[in-house]
């Protein structure tokens, strides 16, 4: 009998684990944003190793997590896998390019010492270029969202674990 409750625990066991992450991604494809319940607040949060596109998601991931989701691949990452510009999900399942250095060359953005500025594409699921939709946020905590390709910007905040312009 012992035996018996042992084998089930150990199929339910290897049952569960087959239906998280697989090595190129979420298992069965994209299924939308996907959000919980932080117990501390009630507030809704990005999933942890979830695929998100739209700047609430993204912004709310990197502001939770600190990092980008992991459907993000830099634009070196992506031109090992044949990337030469265009939408990236050719060559990686539901990949978006982000995490590359954003120079503020124009200045648009407030600078401050130490401050360094990261870019990644927004709405680019299914969409065959990437186009001007761009989340660019710093190591101290601000991000800015573009939907004209860095010709300017607005910038927004977490409040409530809600993303506010």
């Amino acid at each position: 009998m012992r035996s018996m409750a042992l084998l089930l625990v150990l199929v339910l066991t290897l049952s569960l684990a087959g239906c998280g992450m697989g090595p190129d991604g979420p298992q069965g494809g994209y299924e939308g944003p996907q959000t919980g319940q932080n117990g501390d607040q009630g507030e809704e949060i990005p999933q942890k190793g979830n695929y998100y596109y739209d700047l609430e998601n993204v912004v709310l991931y990197l502001d939770f997590y600190g990092e980008l989701p992991p459907n993000y691949i830099t634009k070196s990452e992506a031109r090992k896998l044949g990337w030469e510009g265009d939408s990236v999900e050719p060559f990686k399942e539901g990949a978006a390019i982000g995490g590359d250095t954003f120079g503020n060359r124009e200045g648009l953005l407030p600078k401050a010492k130490g401050r360094t500025y990261t870019e990644c594409d927004l709405s680019t699921l299914g969409k065959e270029k990437r186009g001007a939709e761009r989340l660019v946020f710093s190591n101290d905590g601000l991000y800015f969202h573009t939907r004209d390709h860095y010709e300017s910007f607005t910038q927004v905040y977490v409040e409530e674990g809600k993303v506010v312009k």
